[in-house]
């Protein structure tokens, strides 16, 4: 069975409003729901809002979807079979949807751990893979093709997941989630229809409408919020349906321009439009990673530095921020569509010109701070080296401390490890019942003096010692003798950080401390 162009217009057509509809009535009911089990979002320092939302509203997005693409696939018509030609894969694409679905509306109620819902999202991806739905190569501008092998794999999950994650983190502010994967599906679905991508294309639409549907309740001053269950079903089917669209159409499927196959670059066009599409949530999905690791956070701790945040900063409000975003995806998404007119060496062109447009816009907002950035990395890499060259002191110096047996060995191995951590001084302090104190010094050649008994740091830097820049640390050193009390008073440089000192510090504290047995000493 063939449909003409005009019948596969009408079909698409039903499709999106079939889904939009679906999605005016069924969020309302969703927003009831949400309200009995209590499943809202509540004010606090990450959220925006101000009063209670109902945060599932992705459970309406996802209804939708599926009920329409459903019911096309049960259609005994042309549209029908260009479902069943590639059945397996369609439903492997529906189930992992539906599951990262599930995964999400279990965190929406309950919350999960962000691990689990990355091993949940990286397990679909894998099912994904295992159907045959993978990128195998990119043909760029008829000029070269990359053929990744068993790389297809990793780089089809290393997208699926990452896309599923920019999604998600975009969903910061009514509507900007929603409305930036409206616009991704509108880019795909015309990809699809320009390639004779059938089941893509349905899919998209299906998607767009529910979507369009959703924004209703969901644009500021949002009703509803789609939550996890929504952001992560979008991402996935987003990713997976653009990994789809890259292979080759059916042929039974219809005929005419509309679903007749495109050759040369179509394959990189493919990819190229849903990350120009989703150019900001992705660059702001790597600058936050970049931005957490660099202040040794997490990569799933929350932050209030995204895109949109420094927008708010600027003194937009939300709607504000939410419309100028919508319009520079829609510029981004719009000057890749040039791509399809032009599948050459200039559609690269146009692909490198897009991407500096998107690095432009989050250098004026302030998201892009290259020196401070280059700073940070140096930092970065200079305290991990020192932390290394520690580790490996420390190392040594455990080798030493096991060899103590009087006190004479001890103190000397408390001072080889004052020594080689770059520590001023260290002063023992023995007091006795009677009063009586012993004090044992070590101290590296300065201008800053011994602590002299009952001498306050306040004196002694009156007396030319700077203590400016330097770390004490008293740890007690007693081994339970009657009437005797030890500690240790530790002087460290500080070296420009006083989270090295603290290293070094804690690092000097378990030697005395797993080595305690041994090196405290019976009497001096």
């Amino acid at each position: 069975m063939i449909f003409s162009d005009h019948e596969v217009m009408e079909s698409y057509l039903c499709v999106y409003l079939g889904s939009a509809f679906f999605a005016l009535v069924t969020t309302p009911v969703v927003i009831f729901l949400a309200g009995k089990i209590n499943a809202v979002d509540l004010p606090g320092t990450r959220n925006i809002h101000s009063r209670p939302i109902p945060r599932i509203g992705g459970v309406a997005i996802f209804t939708s979807t599926i009920s329409l693409m459903l019911a096309v696939l049960l259609l005994d018509n042309a549209m029908g079979a260009a479902f069943h030609n590639i059945l397996p894969k369609v439903i492997v694409l529906l189930c992992g949807s539906a599951f990262v679905f599930v995964v999400g509306l279990i965190d929406d109620i309950r919350c999960l751990p962000a691990r689990i819902k990355l091993l949940a999202e990286m397990a679909a991806a894998t099912a994904v893979c295992a159907a045959g739905v993978r990128i195998m190569s990119v043909n760029v501008a008829d000029l070269f093709t990359l053929r990744f092998g068993w790389l297809s794999w990793p780089l089809t999950m290393l997208w699926i997941v990452g896309i599923t994650n920019a999604v998600n983190l975009s969903d910061g502010l009514d509507g900007l989630a929603a409305g930036i994967s409206a616009i991704t599906c509108a880019v795909i679905a015309v990809f699809a229809v320009y390639s004779g991508q059938v089941v893509v294309a349905i899919l998209m639409l299906a998607l767009l409408g529910s979507l369009t549907g959703f924004l209703f309740f969901n644009f500021n001053p949002a009703k509803v919020f789609m939550g996890d269950c929504g952001s992560l079903f979008l991402g996935f089917v987003i990713s997976a349906a653009s990994v789809t669209s890259l292979a080759k159409p059916a042929p039974s499927a219809g005929s005419g321009q509309a679903l007749s196959g495109v050759e040369g670059s179509a394959t990189f066009v493919g990819l190229a439009l849903p990350i120009l599409a989703l150019g900001i949530p992705i660059f702001d999905t790597l600058l936050s990673m970049l931005r957490r690791f660099l202040e040794r956070r997490s990569l799933f701790s929350p932050d209030r530095s995204h895109f949109h945040h420094r927008l708010l900063g600027l003194g937009l409000d939300q709607r504000h921020v939410v419309v100028t975003i919508y319009l520079a995806t829609l510029l981004f998404a719009s000057l890749g569509l040039i791509m399809l007119v032009r599948q050459d060496i200039s559609s690269l062109f146009v692909f490198g010109c897009v991407l500096l447009l998107i690095v432009l816009l989050f250098r004026i907002v302030g998201a892009i701070r290259l020196r401070e950035t280059l700073s940070g990395l140096q930092k970065k890499y200079m305290l991990t080296q020192r932390q290394k060259q520690e580790k490996a002191t420390f190392d040594r110096l455990q080798l030493q401390f096991r060899q103590v047996r009087n006190f004479d060995q001890c103190w000397f191995a408390i001072c080889e490890a004052a020594q080689q951590m770059d520590f001023v001084w260290v002063c023992l302090k023995t007091s006795y019942q009677d009063g009586h104190i012993d004090t044992t010094v070590w101290r590296t050649p300065s201008v800053i003096p011994p602590p002299a008994q009952g001498q306050s740091p306040l004196e002694r830097e009156e007396h030319g010692g700077n203590l400016s820049h330097i770390v004490t640390v008293t740890l007690p050193f007693g081994n339970g003798q009657p009437g005797v009390s030890r500690e240790l008073e530790l002087a460290i440089w500080a070296n420009g950080s006083l989270e090295a000192a603290g290293h070094r510090a804690m690092l000097f504290s378990r030697l005395i401390d797993e080595h305690k047995t041994v090196v405290l000493p019976a009497s001096t």
